[in-house]
């Protein structure tokens, strides 16, 4: 099955001298092509860095200044303001983005490729034709990725409405025509035929293998493989799913939208806050949302809380009824496609590979961290003995209890320590962006590059454009960074990979060569329609071969200074900080994960191996040798202490125990969930999940959940990551592991460059390419055992491993 390639809830190499030649006659600019002429002769003034730039320390101080200094930003963003006439180089540098109607030019030349490769797939009858079926479908799927994943992104943050509706508008139909394809039973047919003929298989690289087998086991999840009426059967439910999954979570509420009290029995809130929820002398308080969880924070009536936590988890009889319908649903339609339950069908090609061995990981997480779970559980009931105001159960901490002395002991905490905007100030947007750069140059080799944007690059004037430059392979992957707030902007933090890596073949250099020749192309060169205008670069590790470069976008919402601020930049908080470093991880990925085929690179990959470069990269946040690099005073430049930074650290990570018991009991209802269990829920009985709900917590809760709650009906993820809600658990679990054992063994710490090299090559570089317990095994220098193995031994390993990190 083709499939999209943003972050979603869904869902032979030519030699060196052939290649040249060919890209040489292709690179001639079509005499036809006057505008397309003028725009090479452009853009050759704004080429991107090659790896042999002597301006390494102008770069590093450009890339502080682009986003600390607004001056600074006006006059580099400036330069490229009357180039093109004034016209537009096309979103992205894509060429046909140049105005709205671009996007559907866009699909529709996409389109007509399509159809090129799936007539030539389905037409392969000789061992020759059938070689190239793994390859020729991976080709598919990026071409439908090009228009789907940038499409998309565009509609959601572009301003302007009319390319928004374009972008929708070119979504939709490149979309449609997937899920045609995804139904196209002969695609499947070729890729099966091709895979069982040895002198086929054994012809592919490994990475050929890798995508041929993904493809298999997509297109059987889509119900290719059976009859007519059952495949119909399988559309209707996966209709049904989509829609209850949607209604689900759009209509979370509780049964009781509020309560009302006197103003009295919430002493302990804010006063103020208090009285904007005060109406003719009583009290309405939401019982869902902020207002509700800063009362069981800090009201210090304990029946008062008791009451608001009742309600805060009882949803809406009529939600908890479509979420057992949703979940008897999946079940269903696992039963259908010949899988024991939805969790068994989802796992086949995630690292974990069965529902038993999630299981196994989440038992022994949870016997790791009982430990600490109980320590800080005798701390919180010393404070509940000690305070004179306990209320009922006065010897037992109750659920209603945990989060106000909670919240008690950390303020604690909190007081003794700095102020929280005391970091602030020496984490600066720009500096922080500058030792992210150094820190990639010490680790990996690479580094970030500020460019100069062309008219009509980007969806907004506030993006700024990073080129990656690697020290030894050149360019590497464009990132464009939309990081400030603005009206309308999403305030959630995300990473978008809109072009995947892939070589670039001589085929497809012999279509560009006829499309840039055309009359009025908009392209000037073969190299430049290859990838719709896209950065392209020859890569080194693959005899010289064209590639071309992923391109990111990276998305936050940090606050911009106010304009009496007298020079000062954006400066982050230290959740920020860690925040950005983040999604940079998964940038990190894209960028090194340069595979010769779309569908394993970068962040293609199982989607419980998908998070360990990000989870990792918040570990050099705190990091006293990375901080080093880049954590000065945006006013006096003096350096920060790093024991201020602990000591923030050491509060974050206080109740750690508590927050992991707490995913370990969300991970093990998802599964339990994800059963077949639901297959034996009677219709219309609501009510079957709450008991699954309060069997789970029983055994995995230390303290007990009060009868006559059912907050599974509060749970919107069970939608989007059904049955994989362990993976961020699970990624955070390894990327301890190899936070202690290869970034804290070497000499050099946490930049020790040979560590940096360890975790590309044995991870980064092969995106999901390499199955992810060889790259965990290698990246620990643990080729054999276990481990290598994977399944559910290695699953109960990394639960042993704990979170620590």
């Amino acid at each position: 099955m083709l499939k999209p390639s943003l972050r979603r809830p869904w869902t032979c190499a030519s030699c060196a001298h052939q290649q040249r030649r060919v890209v040489k006659r292709c690179l001639v600019t079509s005499a036809n092509s006057k505008g397309a002429a003028a725009a090479a002769a452009i853009a050759e003034d704004f080429q991107p860095v090659t790896k042999a730039a002597p301006s390494a320390q102008h770069d590093d101080r450009t890339l502080r200044q682009i986003f600390d200094s607004a001056p600074f930003w006006k006059d580099f963003s400036s330069k490229t303001k009357y180039h093109y006439g004034g016209k537009s180089a096309g979103l992205f540098q894509n060429r046909y983005l140049t105005r709205p109607e671009g996007f559907q030019d866009f699909a529709n030349v996409t389109l007509q490729k399509c159809k090129r490769i799936v007539a030539n797939v389905l037409s392969y009858e000789t061992t020759d034709g059938l070689r190239r079926v793994a390859r020729d479908l991976d080709r598919l799927s990026d071409l439908l990725c090009r228009v789907i994943d940038l499409s998309d992104f565009v509609r959601s943050v572009h301003p302007d409405r009319k390319v928004q509706a374009a972008a929708t508008k070119a979504y939709a139909s490149m979309f449609e025509y997937m899920n045609v394809l995804n139904t196209t039973t002969g695609l499947n047919e070729q890729l099966k035929k091709a895979a069982s003929i040895p002198g086929v298989y054994n012809s592919w690289s490994e990475e050929e293998r890798t995508v041929a087998a993904i493809l298999i086991k997509d297109f059987s999840k889509s119900a290719i493989d059976l009859s007519e009426t059952d495949r119909q059967a399988f559309v209707d439910i996966s209709n049904e799913i989509a829609e209850v999954g949607t209604s689900f979570v759009d209509n979370m509420a509780a049964e009781k939208s509020t309560l009302n009290f006197e103003s009295s029995r919430l002493k302990g809130m804010d006063p103020m806050f208090v009285r904007q929820l005060t109406r003719w002398g009583s009290v309405s308080l939401p019982t869902v949302g902020m207002p509700a969880t800063l009362a069981l924070r800090t009201v210090e009536d304990a029946e008062t809380r008791r009451e608001i936590y009742m309600a805060n988890r009882t949803p809406s009889q009529q939600n908890l009824q479509r979420l057992e319908q949703l979940l008897k649903r999946r079940a269903e339609l696992a039963k259908l496609s010949g899988y024991e339950s939805f969790a068994h069908m989802t796992l086949t090609d995630k690292m974990a590979k069965s529902p038993e061995a999630v299981t196994s990981f989440l038992d022994a997480l949870s016997k790791d961290n009982a430990l600490q779970g109980r320590a800080e559980l005798r701390e919180l009931l010393e404070l509940k003995k000690s305070d004179a105001r306990a209320g009922n159960f006065p010897a037992e901490l109750n659920a209603w209890d945990r989060d106000y002395y909670t919240a008690q002991l950390m303020s604690s905490m909190r007081s003794k320590a700095r102020a929280p905007d005391f970091l602030s100030a020496y984490f600066s947007l720009g500096t922080v962006m500058q030792g992210l750069s150094r820190l990639f140059h010490r680790l990996y080799g690479i580094r970030l590059v500020p460019r100069e944007t062309l008219p009509g690059e980007t969806w907004n004037p506030d993006v700024r454009r990073l080129d990656v430059v690697d020290d030894h392979e050149g360019h590497i992957a464009v990132i464009y960074c939309d990081l400030f707030e603005r009206e309308g902007k999403s305030p959630n933090p995300a990473h978008f990979t809109l072009r995947c890596s892939r070589r670039i073949n001589e085929e497809e250099m012999q279509e560009a060569a006829d499309i840039s020749s055309q009359t009025g192309s908009v392209f000037a060169t073969a190299q430049e329609a290859a990838n719709d205008g896209l950065a392209t670069n020859f890569n080194p590790r693959d005899g010289n071969a064209l590639y071309q470069l992923p391109t990111i976008a990276l998305i936050c919402d940090f606050p911009l200074p106010p304009p009496s601020s007298s020079g000062r930049p954006t400066l982050l908080t230290f959740r920020e900080l860690t925040t950005l470093f983040h999604e940079m991880g998964h940038a990190l990925h894209s960028i090194c994960g340069r595979t010769a085929l779309q569908n394993v690179s970068g962040t293609r990959c199982a989607t419980d191996f998908a998070e360990l470069p990000s989870v990792l990269m918040e570990n050099f946040a705190s990091a006293p040798e990375v901080l080093a690099l880049y954590a000065r005073h945006w006013e006096t430049d003096a350096p920060l202490d790093p024991s201020r930074v602990q000591e923030r650290v050491e509060v974050d990570r206080r109740m750690q125990g508590a927050e992991i018991e707490s995913q370990v009991l969300l991970g093990m209802l998802d599964q339990q969930y994800h059963s077949a269990l639901p297959l034996n829920w009677a219709e219309g009985d609501v009510g079957a999940s709450t008991k699954v709900y309060h069997d789970v917590w029983n055994k995995y809760g230390l303290v007990p959940e009060p009868p006559g709650t059912s907050w599974q009906g509060f749970f919107g993820h069970l939608f989007g990551y059904g049955a994989t809600y362990y993976s961020y658990l699970f990624d955070r679990a390894i990327a301890g592991k190899i936070w202690r054992d290869v970034f804290q063994r070497q000499a050099g710490g946490a930049v020790d460059p040979a560590a940096g090299q360890l975790f590309r090559e044995e991870v980064l570089r092969h995106g999901g390419g390499r199955d992810g317990w060889q790259c965990v095994a290698g990246a620990l220098r643990t080729r054999d055992g276990v481990l290598a193995e994977g399944g559910k031994g290695a699953m109960e390993e990394v639960g042993r491993w704990g979170v620590h990190n």
